[in-house]
């Protein structure tokens, strides 16, 4: 719901493409900054209980934005400062949420475990979608956020139902401070994580950042609403769940390695049809294949960060994960630029032909990556 909300907010107050990918840029800078921090923070502390209060702190911002936008105060700077405000919970909610999953259901079931994780959150995110559009439509994007901050809440309240720390949460309990000093002996014992890191960025830049330009080529290309933004975006997360489930049907699978390459590929190719849309339909199919692709993919970067570093560091494993992630800024102002001067499509095949090149690449030269069991 905030997805949808906040894009088509930030295109009606504008009119850019371009300050749409600021927006969306902003949001996730907090994700590059504190990245590293949260999995510091993640490593020392009981990842259970820190959930809820990171959970229950974004359910405050949403209710803030909700209510200065009812209020009145629709200046799109405050919006943008509030999605920043937001991204900062979200940098810690993300590490939190696929560490402790890792602790719950254990190493043998990692893949399994972080795929039904992103299951639920696309489940909810097709009904979220769909309900925003209606939601705007009917009474507001501000009343819209609202709405959102109490969902929020409701997630506090089932947190609260989490009586166990998890089977596979270490505990050894370093202080902050050595955590982050630790990060640089991490990675240079495990390159591999680094090099798993450069992969999520690359694929964040050229492929996760298609999300931002979905409210543009609705309204300019397709020449559509905000209902019908709403029902796209649910056919997009459906996507995600799709490729998800088929991802959780694998089971314990040994060749993690040649698969995450091979989505990748797939994922900037899906960009490239982008540019041969001509009608809604086209669109909702090109859509649910991408994003089928790109959630896929990013749990399988998940899996294997935390698979190939010690037990104790996987928290700081995922604010590495954040951290790459976090890099979608550069993504997000490239596109949104490319879409301002030559259109959402131009910008859409820029980024297929970069992604869909880069994952044949890696793939020839990182046999070590590839052949991750």
């Amino acid at each position: 719901m905030d997805n949808v909300a906040l894009g088509w907010l930030v295109y009606e107050l504008t009119g850019d493409a371009f300050m749409v990918g600021v927006t969306a840029g902003l949001r996730m800078i907090p994700l590059f900054l504190l990245g590293i921090v949260s999995g510091a923070v993640a490593d020392r502390v009981d990842r259970r209980v820190l959930l809820r209060i990171v959970t229950l702190t974004g359910a405050i911002n949403m209710f803030i934005l909700g209510s200065l936008l009812v209020s009145g105060i629709n200046s799109v700077w405050m919006v943008i400062a509030m999605a920043t405000l937001i991204g900062v919970s979200f940098s810690f909610l993300l590490t939190l949420r696929q560490a402790y999953t890792y602790d719950i259901v254990g190493p043998n079931n990692s893949l399994n475990g972080l795929s039904m994780l992103q299951i639920a959150s696309q489940g909810g995110a097709v009904f979220g979608s769909l309900i925003a559009g209606f939601l705007i439509e009917s009474i507001g994007v501000g009343w819209q956020f609202v709405v959102v901050g109490g969902t929020y809440f409701l997630s506090v309240l089932v947190l609260l139902g989490a009586r166990e720390s998890g089977q596979s949460a270490s505990q050894e309990k370093s202080s902050i401070l050595s955590n982050l000093v630790g990060y640089v002996s991490l990675l240079k014992d495990y390159p591999i994580l680094f090099t798993l890191m450069c992969l999520a960025a690359t694929t964040e830049i050229f492929g996760f950042t298609h999300m931002s330009l979905v409210p543009v080529f609705t309204k300019d290309v397709l020449g559509v609403g905000a209902g019908a933004l709403g029902v796209l975006t649910a056919i997009r997360q459906l996507g995600g769940f799709l490729g998800l489930a088929a991802l959780a049907l694998l089971g314990d699978y040994r060749g993690k390695g040649k698969l995450m390459f091979a989505i990748t590929i797939c994922f900037g190719l899906g960009q490239i049809l982008f540019f041969a849309v001509d009608g809604v339909v086209f669109f909702a199919f090109v859509l649910l294949l991408v994003n089928a692709c790109a959630m896929a993919v990013d749990t399988l970067y998940k899996t294997l960060m935390q698979e190939n570093v010690p037990n104790r560091d996987r928290g700081r494993a995922m604010g590495g994960w954040v951290l790459s992630i976090g890099t979608a800024p550069i993504g997000h102002l490239g596109i949104g630029a490319i879409a301002s001067s030559f259109g959402a499509p131009v910008a859409l095949l820029f980024n297929g032909v970069v992604l869909a090149s880069a994952g044949v690449v890696t793939s020839l030269s990182l046999g070590k990556v590839r052949r991750l069991p």
